[in-house]
């Protein structure tokens, strides 16, 4: 049977001084935008793929939230967490591995995965420099917040993009979808 590497793929809000949470890993600047009845995709996207990785910051954050809310398998890259770190009730939710990105893509071939969710901006930054993100959709807020965690910092070198569409919103947020070319 031939295995074919998944892809990675990117879902993000950012502010418009290019932050996706503040230092402390809050994400209060998102909920002051009023975007009721407007769409961004979310729910298609997060059907569109088959598991969803994210550092141990971006699960934290989640936790905040109450708990980890994604219907599909999540697996936190970690060298400092074990399971057993995992608060209980998602213990069988998460998985925690220290893997390198290729060599996590290869496990999810393994598993049969197709696409990842990339979540979170180191892992993002780490998944990109490694080649494998196949696109991007980042949702630009109208907010400065002037410190904080950055999605594109530290990418280590120049990662061309096309734009595929662009979509605006009443509430002043902006859809910007992009494939990564090959290098």
């Amino acid at each position: 049977m031939e295995t074919h590497m998944p892809t990675g793929h990117i879902m993000m809000a950012m502010s418009l001084d290019g932050f996706v949470a503040r230092p402390d890993h809050t994400l209060d600047w998102l909920e002051k935008q009023q975007t009721e009845g407007e769409d961004h995709g979310f729910d298609t996207f997060q059907n569109s793929v088959d598991v969803i990785v994210m550092g141990s910051g971006s699960l934290k954050t989640l936790l905040g939230f109450g708990g980890v809310g994604y219907s599909k398998p999540v697996v936190v890259l970690s060298r400092s967490m074990s399971q057993e770190d995992l608060p209980e009730d998602v213990r069988n939710k998460v998985e925690i591995l220290a893997l390198e990105p290729h060599d996590l893509m290869a496990e999810f071939s393994r598993r049969g995965h197709k696409r990842v969710y990339v979540d979170g901006g180191a892992i993002i930054q780490s998944f990109l420099k490694a080649g494998l993100i196949a696109d991007m959709k980042i949702t630009l807020v109208p907010i400065l917040i002037g410190e904080g965690i950055r999605i594109f910092d530290n990418t280590g070198s120049d990662t061309d993009l096309e734009l595929v569409s662009t979509e605006q919103f009443p509430s002043g947020l902006v859809d910007l979808v992009y494939k990564v070319k090959a290098a």
